[in-house]
């Protein structure tokens, strides 16, 4: 075991297996853990996980989805090395027209790790046309907290959706998904596996 791998749980008692499960420090990071998670936040995400959508004026924008970059930061930080809380969520306007009803929230989310450090992002979600109230704010709430989490989520770095924001990267992208197929597993968000 290397020196900054966590010493794994003995898991004898819950199943009688004896099972190594390496988990990141609930108190703070291992003297190695923060240069391994820094090489590994660099590493920029799998094009093969970039989806487009139309934009404004005929453009078209790049995202990756919330639950590949709420995954990608479990792989990263383990899911107890790092928490998400709303620090401010505001309800921009509400308009309703003949019985439909639209939206438009802005979320403030705070991702913060086992060590302390922590980022915090704005996110914006909206809903046009529901039937409900009730239905365009769910709607927007949730696609506003989730705009939030992984627009803070990125400030950590390239594997948790910064590269997203890099045309060059955007352009090889593009380029690699018209060319090839993915290759690697679904669970490998990597261009290039990172070394242990």
């Amino acid at each position: 075991m290397a020196d900054w791998e966590t010493q794994p749980i003995d898991t004898s008692n819950f199943d009688g297996t004896h099972d190594n499960i390496s988990t990141v420090s609930t108190s703070a990071f291992t003297a190695r853990e923060p240069e391994q998670i820094s090489e590994i936040l660099s590493e920029n995400f799998n094009p093969a996980f970039v989806a487009t959508r139309p934009g404004p004026g005929g453009t078209k924008l790049s995202y990756v989805e919330g639950w590949k970059v709420i995954e990608k930061a479990n792989e990263i930080f383990n899911f107890d090395g790092w928490s998400s809380q709303i620090v401010k969520m505001e309800t921009d306007f509400t308009e309703s027209v003949e019985g439909k009803h639209s939206v438009g929230i802005t979320c403030v989310i705070r991702v913060t790790l086992v060590s302390g450090t922590y980022h915090e992002d704005v996110g914006f979600g909206s809903a046009t046309n529901e039937r409900t109230l009730g239905a365009a704010i769910e709607k927007a709430r949730k696609e506003a907290s989730t705009d939030a989490l992984k627009r803070a989520l990125r400030l950590f770095g390239n594997s948790l959706g910064n590269c997203i924001y890099n045309k060059e990267y955007l352009r090889s992208a593009a380029s690699a998904k018209v060319s090839s197929a993915p290759t690697r597993p679904i669970s490998n968000y990597f261009t290039s596996k990172p070394s242990h």
